[in-house]
């Protein structure tokens, strides 16, 4: 599944909260990433980023679609971080 995740986190935390994501999704800009990734590696990241939060101020979200092809993006300004895969 295609996976479109934002993060806030409190100060101390959000370092943390980077390197979590950047093992499991591709960085887009700030608390932005996406990517592939199976249902128990979601459940996984998941997991572990529940441990990393403070529920009462920190919040994530994730959207979900089957596949990166039923979504549009459309970028205006400076792409912060393409996903574009060169061979």
């Amino acid at each position: 599944m295609y996976i479109i995740l934002v993060y806030d986190m409190g100060e101390k935390r959000v370092g943390k909260m980077l390197k979590l994501c950047r093992k499991y999704l591709n960085w887009i800009q700030n608390s932005v990433f996406e990517g592939e990734l199976s249902d128990v590696k979601l459940l996984e990241l998941k997991s572990k980023a529940t441990k990393l939060m403070d529920k009462e101020v920190d919040s994530l979200i994730i959207f979900v679609s089957r596949q990166e092809r039923w979504l549009e993006k459309e970028i205006l300004g400076k792409e912060r971080a393409s996903t574009d895969i060169f061979l």
